[in-house]
């Protein structure tokens, strides 16, 4: 299910009541959704901690030389110039 802003404001009992009835109702507000009410226990509940600022991620290999902090500190000493 879904609602606006404004249906939210004027219907949430209605909206907590399908909720409560197992639905999930995704609030929208000009058109982007913002918000999800989700019945209790859902598989969709939110975690009560962090998982994390962006998940795994992978890079991809440049081919650029290792370089060590003695290599990195010279670079940026001869930089200062």
């Amino acid at each position: 299910m879904e609602a606006t802003a404004r249906e939210f404001n004027q219907r949430a009992s209605q909206i907590l009541s399908a909720a409560a009835g197992g639905e999930t109702v995704t609030v929208t507000r000009n058109g982007v959704a913002v918000a999800k009410v989700v019945p209790i226990g859902s598989q969709e509940e939110v975690p009560s901690y962090p998982v994390g600022p962006m998940g795994d991620i992978s890079l991809p290999d440049l081919g650029l030389p290792d370089l060590t902090d003695e290599d990195i500190e010279q670079t940026l000493r001869t930089m200062g110039g």
